[in-house]
């Protein structure tokens, strides 16, 4: 580890005491973690540890140390579920690196976080926008496909890579009727978009925000307000799929204009289209999978990044 950790047959010696306690974490908790994760037995005595159990798991163990020790090294403060991604990571691929994932950061310029992918599936969502002009990202919730996407947005925006952002979601009754909720139309479908307000104030100022909805180069909108557009330009992001019905959805994919980009994200298990109703997104799955430009990453409940009990 770079002339700062030695490597024992089942030891680790890290040579920055401090470090090393921040890697136990409060009262030991993060080797607790990697110890009833992997089914193996971690002593530690001052800034060296002993890892017991089978042979395959205690390479990983070490594995995982070292790498999470690396990040620190490298000033990155470990947050509350990066020992539960790390240990899912390094679990799925033995060959990962825990710095190409955590350390890169979405928000470089922005004033008040910064974000970064959390698990495998989400370092491949991040390079798919990147790469592709549409990007269809698929799961569960919990998973940061919307998070993400907007992170890549403001990112984008931030940058000059684009001139506006427009999110976007479909306004679909659950259980209750648009006509009873009070005010103007804008009013009622408000509640529906209050989620991406809520991505949106988490990772920029507020007076920020506010400044650019009002000069409009950051547009939140139910769907059926792109119609007769062409969005130019633009990151659009088009979440809440899997409730847009097949006309909605070829609708949006054709306002993509020009240097513009979309995101198209759902779950296709969470669909409260009326049952006569063919989800556009999973319409959109048959007959744009293999295209060339158009990329689907599909998650599961593995990437989910919430509370561990939601996991």
């Amino acid at each position: 580890m770079n002339g700062d950790c030695e490597m024992g047959s089942n030891n680790l010696i890290f040579n920055d005491n401090a470090l090393a306690i921040t890697l136990y974490g409060e009262q030991g908790r993060n080797l607790k973690l990697i110890e009833d994760s992997l089914n193996v037995t971690i002593n530690s005595k001052g800034n060296e540890l002993a890892i017991s159990g089978d042979p395959i798991s205690v390479e990983l163990a070490k594995k995982i140390c070292l790498q999470l020790y690396d990040l620190l090294r490298s000033g990155y403060m470990l947050h509350e579920g990066d020992v539960d991604n790390a240990i899912q990571i390094l679990s799925e691929d033995a060959g990962a690196r825990l710095k190409d994932i955590f350390l890169d950061k979405l928000l470089i310029k922005s004033e008040k976080r910064s974000i970064a992918p959390k698990t495998l599936t989400q370092k491949l969502y991040v390079e798919a926008i990147r790469k592709h002009d549409v990007v269809f990202g698929i799961g569960p919730a919990g998973t940061g496909k919307t998070y993400l996407a907007m992170a890549m947005a403001v990112s984008a925006f931030l940058k000059e890579e684009v001139g506006r952002i427009v999110l976007t979601r479909p306004a679909v009754e659950a259980g209750e009727r648009l006509g009873f909720l009070p005010g103007d139309l804008a009013d009622k479908v408000n509640p529906y978009l209050r989620p991406l307000y809520d991505a949106l104030y988490d990772m920029l100022p507020y007076e920020r925000v506010s400044s650019l909805l009002q000069g409009g180069v950051i547009e939140v909108a139910p769907l059926a307000f792109m119609r007769g557009r062409t969005l130019n330009d633009a990151f659009v992001i088009l979440d809440e799929a899997q409730n847009t019905t097949s006309e909605q959805m070829k609708m949006f994919l054709t306002r993509l204009g020009f240097d513009s980009k979309a995101v198209i994200t759902g779950d296709i298990t969470q669909i409260d289209l009326p049952q006569n109703k063919e989800s556009g997104l999973v319409e959109a799955l048959e007959i744009l999978s293999g295209i060339k430009g158009i990329s689907f990453i599909r998650f599961t409940q593995k990437d989910v990044v919430r509370h561990r009990l939601v996991k």
